[in-house]
This record gives C-alpha cells, sequence and structure tokens, in this order.
C-alpha cells in the first residue's frame, strides 16, 4: 500500500468540544433546555438568535473587518475573550455539511451529508444534497437524526427566518427540520421577521439564515468589490437587528465554512489526465475536495495506483488520502455504517488556491467560479462565533430600563 500523503494531515474538527455541530446545541443548553450540553460556555439568556453567514470564514472577516465595523467593534471592544470564539465547521467544508452539523449536532458520519454531493450507493448514482436534491431520495430517510429542533419541540419555542424558497426544501427537511418557519426576501424583511418574532415570545431560539455574502464570493472572489458590499450590508442588518430586539436577547453571529480564491489558471479540469480518473466510477464532491469512487470490482492495487498518480501530480498542492486514512483521523467523526459508501474511496483535498472539476460531469462555466472551499485549510475550516452584547442597540437599553417584556 502506498504511504501517507506527502504533507501532514491537519487535525479533526472538535466534533463535541468547539465545532458548528456545538452551536445549537449550546444554545439551548443556554436556554434552560434538558438533555443538551453547553460545550461553547454561552450564557443564559431568554432568547437566543443565531445568524448563520453562509461562507464566512473567520480569516476573511478579520482581513475585512473595515468594511464591517459594528462587527469590528464587537470582536475588539470589552472582555473579547466572551465575545468571540473561533470554531471548526464540519468536514467537507462546505453548506451541506456544516448546516447538517448544526442542526442535528452530530459529527458527518453520523448525518450522513457528507459532502455536496455523493453518491447514493443503493442506486449507484451520485446526487446534489443543497440545492439539486434528487426527488426520489427521501431526505427523512437520508438524514435519520432527530434534529434539535425536533427534539425541541413541547420544550422550548424554536423558529426560523430565511428566504422563501427554503421553507419546503429537502435540504431544510433533511437537517433543520422542526421549527415554525418565518418566510422573507429581503435582508431588511428578514431581520424585521427576526425582530418581530423575539419580541413575541417569551422564550426563543432562532435561526436566521444569511446567504448573499457566499454568493459574492463564489461569483466574484473574497478579495472583490462586491463581496465588501455584501459584507457592509450584512454589518448594518445585524446591527439593525441588535437594535430591535427586546431586553435579555442574545445574538450569535456564526458561519458554515469559510473561503479560498482560486485563479483562473489554477482552476484544472482533472478529467482532461487519463491516469487521475483510471479505475474511477463516480466523481462527486467539491472542487477542493473531491470524492473519487472506484469501480465495484477494484482491488487495493487500484486504488493505490490512483493514490500514486494523484499524489505524483498534485501531491504537494493537494492532500490526497483514502476513505479509511480520512475516518481514522477523525474528519467525520464517528461513522455509522450505512454513511460508509457515500465517502469516496480515494479523497482529493485542496491544500493550496486549486480546484478541482470533472468537465464529464459539470458544465465548463462550473470553472468560471472564483471563491471556493471544501477543504481543510484554516481558511476553509475557521469560522467566527461572536457574541453581541444587547448594550449595543438602543432598543435593547430602552428595553431593559424600561422592564418591556417580549
Amino acid at each position: 500500500m502506498t504511504g501517507q500523503p506527502e504533507a501532514a494531515l491537519p487535525e479533526a474538527p472538535g466534533y463535541g468540544r468547539n465545532s458548528i455541530a456545538e452551536v445549537l446545541t449550546s444554545s439551548a443548553a443556554a436556554l434552560g433546555a434538558p438533555g443538551f450540553s453547553n460545550h461553547l460556555s454561552i450564557g443564559s439568556a431568554r432568547r437566543i438568535c443565531i445568524v448563520l453567514v453562509d461562507g464566512l470564514g473567520k480569516a476573511m472577516l478579520s482581513r475585512r473587518a473595515a468594511h464591517a465595523p459594528f462587527l469590528r467593534s464587537v470582536i475588539s471592544g470589552g472582555d473579547t475573550s466572551s465575545h468571540r470564539q473561533t470554531l471548526m465547521a464540519a468536514f467537507p467544508s462546505t453548506t451541506a455539511t456544516s448546516l447538517a452539523s448544526l442542526g442535528t449536532g452530530a459529527a458527518p458520519g453520523q448525518h450522513g451529508m457528507v459532502g455536496y454531493d455523493v453518491l447514493d450507493p443503493t442506486r449507484d448514482k451520485v446526487i446534489n444534497q443543497l440545492s439539486g436534491w434528487d426527488p426520489e431520495v427521501d431526505p427523512l430517510s437520508w438524514q435519520p437524526l432527530p434534529t434539535v429542533f425536533e427534539r425541541l419541540q413541547g420544550i422550548l419555542p424554536t423558529a426560523t427566518v430565511g428566504l422563501p424558497k427554503f421553507a419546503e426544501s429537502a435540504m431544510t427537511r433533511a437537517a433543520l427540520r422542526g421549527s415554525e418557519f418565518s418566510p422573507a426576501t429581503t435582508p431588511y424583511a428578514r431581520t424585521a421577521a427576526a425582530a418581530e418574532l423575539m419580541a413575541s415570545h417569551e422564550r426563543l431560539l432562532l435561526y436566521f439564515y444569511w446567504g448573499e455574502l457566499d454568493k459574492a464570493g463564489h461569483r466574484f472572489g473574497s478579495d472583490s468589490a462586491q463581496w465588501e458590499h455584501q459584507l457592509e450590508e450584512l454589518d448594518a442588518a445585524v446591527k439593525r437587528l441588535s437594535q430591535q430586539l427586546p431586553a435579555d436577547t442574545m445574538v450569535l453571529l456564526t458561519a458554515d465554512h469559510g473561503m479560498v480564491d482560486v485563479p483562473e489558471r489554477r482552476r484544472v479540469d482533472y478529467s482532461a489526465r487519463s491516469e487521475l480518473i483510471a479505475g474511477v466510477r463516480h466523481t462527486a464532491g467539491e472542487p477542493r475536495m473531491v470524492h473519487l469512487y472506484l469501480e465495484p470490482d477494484a482491488n487495493e492495487g487500484a486504488r493505490d495506483a490512483l493514490l500514486t498518480n494523484w499524489r505524483e501530480v498534485y501531491g504537494r498542492q493537494a492532500w490526497v488520502l483514502t476513505r479509511r486514512q480520512a475516518i481514522e483521523a477523525g474528519y467525520f467523526g464517528q461513522v455509522r455504517p450505512e454513511v460508509l459508501p457515500r465517502i469516496g474511496d480515494v479523497l482529493i483535498a485542496a491544500r493550496e488556491p486549486i480546484a478541482f472539476y470533472d468537465t464529464r460531469r459539470v458544465r465548463s462555466s462550473a470553472l468560471e467560479v472564483v471563491g471556493a472551499h471544501g477543504s481543510l485549510t484554516r481558511a476553509e475550516r475557521e469560522v467566527p462565533l461572536l457574541r453581541i452584547p444587547m448594550e449595543a442597540g438602543s432598543r435593547s437599553k430602552q428595553a431593559s430600563r424600561s422592564g418591556r417584556r417580549g
């Protein structure tokens, strides 16, 4: 068998300690719900609003902090240790996987959503787990674990604010089912909906999804003026939200993954090289975290030959590892038997600013994407957790003085 990848593998996400999987569960514990552990030491409150920003890595926020003066004031003001924390995205560092970990409080090997698209072994078909869900795949069977929202039914009111198209989406039903969904389209409408829900409940756990930043990053890159504009919009919205919430409410801002800008010359069509797809039946995953599934009759020799080929060509730009190595490294957490064949036989996780595409399977326009993610680099895995104090909002001050109750 071929040896380990040339570069040492990064540590696994801190499932059960400081990963995205602990945000909802710790918040439920902070709100007094039994059966949950507050691993993130979130302070007690009557209401907690979790703002999940798609694609906001810790490094990205630090680098562009000048465009987010309100969030920057939270990071730098007062006792910073109580206002900010670094979390780890799930692996792969992609929306479907991290949101499923957020929604269930479980590692990917348990909830089974182990990539953007993965193999459905029962039908020998690659399926999308985010925006192009296969209608023949039942979200509740594919991801059977109870969500945090389902576990809180009858114990604590929960709500979700998001775009109308997400209300009954397969992704929502798989990973975030069980809360009252409040649809709203514009950023202003979403913050208003969140504020109204908070004010109308004595106790509430609310999930607020923000997707505009990720879209700008994919299309234009995180160093673009368009991305900076969306960060400014987010900053203004969070400030406005904090000013509208009732007293004894906490806002937590976090993200599902970061992002790496990939130059055009380093967006690679690996399917053009026969040695990189030799013996491969299916390709899936993200451009920066590729799943390669071998033919059913492939032996270890075929797998090792594929590993060798990838390491010879891209071993200094990517971690090339087997399914077993990834599992033993703890990247997926404990893996259920049903989930095991959804993970590629060989995994390609980018180390450098490079992205891998199979143009036999994706449109050539996919190579126009600038910002990408999915891999193990700090830029993709490290996300912020900001505790936004209510004293930052004028309405909160007034509510606190008047003793107003939601």
